[in-house]
């Protein structure tokens, strides 16, 4: 018999059809019916008759023919919610689907899986996951390591020893000691009474990587979880059903208990879940149609699923591997600029960085020589200003391999940092079935993740800084000798006018993001929790300050396509015309004012897809492979750092005369 779980104004009712020819229309009557009868006053109405609605899928919110059958027009088991006609939504009302539905339809259920062993996650993995991408499994290592750890509890409940989290109550209800009879009540509890975050919910990719974070660090071993309640919790990851997780709530120690405790609540069934097929619904009803149950919580596993840093470090693996992609491509669209305000490559030259040999520096000098060396791609508008009388370019051109090059080498110390972070573990106390006992300490503190994501946000932020300034020039006719703002008809076109506007505002709204989270701590919990690092809040704001920087560039991108209009019919580099002609299949030129933000937005979507990248990689690493000598063994280090084995003649571009 087919079933399916509707939504009448906030509460989900599961109707059991006894045909699949009766019509949409009859399952919106027989779930106002059962809603009705639930409440005291009929939730005022009359009869059934009288109720005028219309019912929409709650995956993609599509309509519903009223006249169409079950059968026909749903799957068993589907969520669908009935709309009365007249109702005012609620602000407060949780909507069917996140934001950006459009981009879940496209939801293909994985056929890969990622085997996890709580050693080798690596950050591109994670974000891979949050994509769903792949499925999860553990390694069969880690599946003894969990039982292991395992035994020790069941150990310690058996001969009833006094242990923290297992035994006793939590933080300061440390010294209160749990009768055998309650101590899964106590999990509950303790799961029940940790979901106290608040805010919006976390998006789809970002609960996925959480969970699956979750997973990698109690295949670790060290919790105490069983192996029949991780294998359920992977169960759920797999199926994509994901719990309301709200964004704030977290002070980053012990962990970030409220919003793993919601994640938790939603896996023992209770509190909201989303799932592609579901949308928002009771987690009850989610993990049933997915022909799951809800995990009853056996002593120390509440704790095993709460304690830990990985909301913190989730969203640093989000917040770093966009920082690098943008990076990357930061570079690019610099170099775009540089162009379009004829400036020199001199400034790249190898000796002068060979002089100062910071990593990031010479790579992106590397970089630029790699898109720019008229050698290897002629560029028409580099030759028009060869015998200019300009000296030397502005710093924000000049100096981006110094600017730029400090971004890339902080987000490697980042990366360094995050990786580690995500394939500890991270929970209280500890267990170490080698030693057949479990020992309390603080590797639940999140100090290192939060002060190295303030210090992304700090290094990430200036790639906006720096950008803002190009933008300047670039709409600047007193300083790019082009048309004001970039657009004909200036008066009665504003061009790129207020786009400069909101570049910089972004990057002062960065300047109050950058404000380092860490710095600040609050006891909590009668001051048993004394010292916390506020991390949750650090790795938000990171990514706030990334997705600022991504836009800033964006801006930039379009500005210097639209500056290349005003040099036609000659020709930049063969891999910035492929640049070029990239943002021209998104956005058209601007002849006249229109409605911007679209075009700032398919710019952005461009780099956060890393487009930009892709076009000019094959470009950049083929001019390393060209200036690698091939007589010399390479390290990896030398080959990303292929920009310091060329000789000084390798990069020399005379396009200004005179320089300095």
């Amino acid at each position: 018999m087919p079933r399916y779980t509707v939504h009448v104004r906030g509460e989900w009712l599961a109707v059991p059809c006894l045909s699949s020819t009766n019509t949409i229309e009859w399952l919106g009557k027989e779930a106002v019916r059962r809603y009705m009868k639930n409440k005291p006053d009929n939730g005022g109405f009359a009869s059934v008759e009288e109720v005028k609605f219309y019912i929409r899928r709650c995956k993609g919110l599509g309509l519903l023919d009223l006249d169409d059958t079950v059968g026909d027009a749903l799957e068993d088991n589907e969520f669908v919610e009935v709309v009365i006609e007249g109702d005012i939504m609620s602000p407060d009302f949780i909507p069917s689907q996140p934001e950006g539905v459009h981009l879940y339809s496209k939801y293909r259920e994985p056929e890969q899986y990622i085997s996890l062993d709580g050693n080798s996650l690596t950050t591109e993995d994670l974000v891979n996951l949050g994509k769903g991408l792949y499925k999860i499994k553990l390694t069969a290592e880690a599946e003894a390591k969990v039982k292991e750890s395992r035994e020790v509890i069941e150990r310690i409940v058996k001969e009833q020893t006094v242990v923290y989290g297992i035994t006793t109550g939590f933080g300061k209800f440390a010294r209160t000691v749990i009768p055998n009879s309650k101590l899964r009540e106590l999990q509950v509890n303790l799961v029940r009474s940790h979901s106290a975050g608040v805010g919006k919910p976390l998006t789809p990719e970002r609960t996925r990587m959480l969970l699956a974070l979750r997973i990698n660090v109690l295949a670790k071993g060290y919790s105490g979880i069983s192996l029949e309640t991780l294998e359920q919790v992977i169960e759920v990851f797999n199926a994509s059903c994901l719990p309301y997780i709200p964004e704030k709530g977290t002070v980053g120690a012990s962990g970030d208990l409220a919003p793993l405790s919601h994640l938790a609540l939603g896996l023992i069934g209770e509190g909201k879940m989303w799932s592609p097929k579901s949308g928002w619904a009771d987690a009850k009803y989610v993990l049933e149609a997915h022909g799951l149950k809800p995990i009853t919580l056996k002593p120390k596993e509440g704790l095993a699923l709460i304690n830990g840093t990985q909301m913190i470090t989730s969203l640093g693996c989000e917040a770093v591997e966009r920082a690098g992609a943008i990076a990357r491509q930061a570079d690019i669209i610099a170099a775009l600029t540089l162009e379009v305000l004829k400036g020199t490559t001199r400034a790249f030259d190898t000796d002068i960085h060979a002089v100062r040999p910071h990593r990031g520096q010479a790579e992106v000098a590397f970089r630029f020589r790699s898109l720019l060396d008229s050698d290897h791609h002629p560029s028409e508008i580099a030759e028009s200003h060869r015998f200019c009388d300009r000296v030397q370019d502005a710093y924000t051109m000049r100096c981006c391999p110094q600017v730029h090059g400090i971004v890339n080498d902080t987000i490697a110390f980042v990366k360094d940092i995050i990786t580690t972070e995500i394939n500890s573990a991270t929970d209280n106390p500890m267990v170490f079935a080698e030693r057949e006992e479990t020992i309390s300490g603080g590797n639940f503190h999140g100090e290192y993740p939060a002060k190295a994501l303030d210090y992304l946000a700090i290094g990430v932020h200036e790639l906006a800084a720096i950008s803002e300034r190009r933008i300047e020039r670039l709409c600047n006719p007193s300083l790019s000798e082009l048309p004001a703002f970039l657009v004909t008809e200036g008066g009665l076109n504003s061009g790129f006018m207020i786009a400069h506007c909101t570049a910089a505002a972004l990057v002062s709204e960065n300047k109050a993001l950058c404000h380092p989270s860490s710095v600040d701590s609050l006891s909590t919990s009668a001051a048993t929790e004394d010292h916390v690092s506020m991390g949750g809040w650090a790795a938000r704001k990171a990514l706030r300050v990334i997705e600022h920087v991504e836009q800033v560039l964006a801006i930039e991108l379009l500005a210097a396509c639209q500056g290349i209009e005003f040099l036609r019919p000659l020709r930049t580099t063969t891999p910035l015309e492929k640049v070029y002609d990239l943002v021209r299949s998104v956005v058209r030129p601007w002849i006249k004012d229109r409605f911007m933000a679209p075009d700032i937005e398919a710019a952005h979507r461009l780099l956060v897809e890393q487009k930009v990248w892709e076009v000019a990689k094959p470009y950049i690493e083929k001019y390393r492979r060209e200036h690698i000598p091939e007589s010399r063994p390479i390290s990896p280090t030398a080959f990303s750092l292929g920009s310091l084995r060329m000789s000084a003649d390798d990069s020399h571009d005379h396009r200004h005369k005179n320089e300095l």
